[in-house]
């Protein structure tokens, strides 16, 4: 048996070696006689917790043990013993409470993506380390007005943030509608992606992986690998679709029904609008209304090039999977899931009743402007005191604080890419307005929590820094850089 590294400790930590590798037929994949993925099963939905009289009170316990991916058995991290984790449902105004139990073997913590909510003591406060064996209670308040949508929750502790939400830890958090959106069904899709080991355990990336950014070689839904869903023809349902993965851009399809998206991370649009498809960047979410045409369809993400860094490839990680999920580029992409249509034609769905106005800055006084500059390392074979990768120059330290600024005030910031990779760029707390693409105005409000920055391009936005003051931080949602130290510290005061 070969040696057991810090990444086998970390997901067998608790478990127990011996009951994992020889605790029963089935757990034990061997680089000979590794099973195919099993496809075909239901979609499945997380549990889920709701709110009560403006209360959410919950415990989410982080441990390691042996959970159904891709419809087999395999060692990796979970919350309360699932994954994805329980989604959380709220509503504006509402008191969250999660009690965050540490049973991994390394610290961890916990990051709400997206919500807008106070980022101090123990609020959405990235720099808390919860240790193995110990636990912490976060409380958060959601202001009146919040935003409905589509949110998620992950750990953010710096160095560690990759591989524990690649080997299972992740969540969906739902704002509720304060008008529902009439759907006959609504739908939670988590898409992962993961790569596993000889002995079925999430397997430890390269140097290479991180520096490129992983990509798994099982694409998953709800952990599951292509399940099914079925619907009358007519049938309107909603889809709320998280990015999951750690690196990998998701451009998705699902040709032979009617498409409409209805809001992008926290921003609502007042109408939906009609698509033929949605790039997320990892982070991103999307809310779509999926109104169902007879035959059957599949929910496909089509090949993206994200760019690579030279003298790398990009393939996913693990040999021996079938062709679609080995990472290589398929001109008809991966299927995620498949959508079955039959039966009788359900009634012509409602009109949708038009939302509030998107917030807008682009008149708005501009404080300041600030120019980031996110780079990463040139040249391949580089050695270890050449993994920086930065955001104007400075790798992340979280004693040091890159960006001050005043409670209240409107800024503007210019991301720019001196790098062949697209950087997904994240704040934290305060969502972000785009008001331009390499140079392009854009000619209505969009409003992102993760705008992806072009390689060799740039990206202008301007932020709102309203309500709360604190320690915060922006970084590259390509996690394994963040990791590697593109991040920032702002604090607004």
């Amino acid at each position: 048996m070969p040696p057991i590294s810090r990444r086998s400790a970390l997901l067998l930590g608790g478990v127990g070696l011996t009951g994992t590798v020889a605790g029963g037929a089935g757990l034990w994949w061997s680089l000979n006689s590794r099973p195919s993925p099993v496809t075909g099963e239901p979609l499945g939905q997380p549990p889920s917790f709701s709110s009560s009289g403006g209360i959410l009170e919950a415990s989410l316990q982080a441990a390691p043990g042996q959970f159904p991916l891709a419809g087999r058995q395999a060692g990796a991290l979970g919350y309360n013993g699932g994954i994805p984790g329980p989604t959380l449902r709220l509503r504006a105004g509402d008191v969250l409470r999660l009690k965050l139990v540490n049973k991994l073997a390394e610290p961890s913590n916990l990051h709400l993506h997206g919500l807008h909510v106070s980022p101090q003591g123990n609020g959405d406060n990235v720099f808390v380390a919860v240790d193995p064996g110990s636990s912490f209670d976060y409380e958060y308040q959601l202001p009146a007005g919040h935003p409905p949508g589509l949110y998620w929750y992950h750990p953010h502790h710096h160095g560690r943030v990759s591989d524990q939400i690649f080997a299972g830890l992740f969540g969906a958090i739902i704002v509720e509608d304060p008008v529902p959106v009439p759907a006959s069904a609504e739908r939670v899709l988590l898409v992962s992606d993961t790569s596993l080991d000889g002995a079925g355990n999430v397997a430890e990336a390269s140097q290479q992986d991180r520096m490129v950014g992983r990509e798994g070689a099982l694409l998953l839904v709800n952990g599951q690998a292509n399940p099914r869903l079925a619907a009358r023809p007519g049938q309107r349902e909603r889809w709320r679709i998280v990015n999951c993965c750690v690196a990998r851009y998701l451009r998705l399809r699902l040709d032979g029904q009617k498409l409409q998206l209805l809001g992008m991370d926290s921003g609502r649009f007042r109408s939906p609008s009609d698509v033929q498809e949605v790039l997320l960047a990892p982070g991103n979410r999307a809310e779509l209304l999926v109104t169902a045409a007879l035959g059957q369809s599949e929910l496909r993400a089509v090949p993206y090039d994200r760019g690579t860094m030279p003298g790398m490839s990009r393939r996913g990680m693990g040999p021996g999977l079938p062709a679609e999920q080995d990472g290589t580029a398929d001109p008809a992409g991966t299927t995620l899931a498949t959508l079955d249509v039959a039966g009788d034609p359900a009634p012509p769905a409602p009109v949708i009743s038009a939302g509030a106005a998107p917030p807008e800055l682009r008149s708005a006084a501009v404080a300041a402007r600030r120019q980031l500059i996110l780079a990463t390392p040139m040249g391949a074979g580089m050695g270890a005191g050449m993994m920086g990768f930065t955001i104007n120059g400075l790798t992340f330290d979280e004693r040091r604080t890159d960006t001050t600024v005043a409670a209240g005030t409107v800024e503007e910031w210019v991301l720019v890419n001196r790098s062949p990779m697209d950087h997904p760029f994240h704040l934290h707390v305060w969502p972000m307005q785009l008001i331009a693409e390499n140079g392009r105005a854009l000619e209505t409000a969009v409003l992102r929590d993760v705008v992806n920055v072009p390689a060799n391009g740039q990206c202008t936005v301007r932020i709102a820094f309203r309500d709360f003051t604190g320690r915060s931080v922006y970084h590259c949602h390509i996690l394994d850089h963040e990791d590697l130290g593109m991040m920032g510290v702002i604090e607004v005061r």
